[in-house]
């Protein structure tokens, strides 16, 4: 996944596609998304399904991403529904589109232990005009039942042109 101002969905799109196909893919894809993104990174979430306004984010239970509740952390939370949204809206941008979040709403149904799944659903958008698009989030446990609800608003706009031999933050 390149690194830059431009739009990122395109180089998510291909990148999922390549890793997916490999025996322990969605962990590199993950682990790469990770590099990219080192907050996001940071709760090492993995990526199970992705596809143009779908995502399926996992995140195990474990000690670094718990509280002194003995439960998973809110802001633990809050990253994996950020990441399933962002990466659910990235993926179903077009080329020349990027997006970047502007407001990151969550409630907390119950305490989230165990292994967890984000879920987004959303339609594809069809042109890169400046509006706002928001994203909800589901995170379930591995009973299904949900533990938090999240919505996600973006600023999706279009993506600077790279112009040749200019560095993208010089645009």
């Amino acid at each position: 996944m390149a690194k830059g101002a431009g739009s990122p969905g395109k180089a998510i799109r291909d990148a999922w596609e390549r890793c997916r196909r490999i025996p322990a893919g969605e962990r590199l894809f993950s682990w790469a998304l990770g590099r990219m993104v080192p907050y996001s990174g940071s709760i090492g979430a993995v990526v199970r399904d992705l596809s143009p306004g779908r995502a399926r984010v996992e995140l195990a239970d474990r000690r670094r991403v718990r509280n002194h509740l003995d439960s998973i952390h809110a802001v633990a939370l809050m990253n994996l529904a950020e990441l399933s949204t962002g990466l659910a809206l990235n993926t179903a941008l077009p080329d020349d589109a990027r997006a970047i979040l502007v407001r990151l709403t969550i409630e907390y149904v119950k305490k989230a232990r165990g292994t967890l799944t984000s879920e987004c659903f959303l339609s594809p958008v069809t042109t890169n005009e400046r509006r706002e698009v928001e994203v909800a989030a589901e995170i379930r446990d591995a009973a299904g039942e949900v533990v938090a609800r999240a919505a996600a608003l973006w600023l999706v706009g279009p993506a600077p042109s790279r112009e040749p031999g200019v560095p993208p933050d010089a645009q």
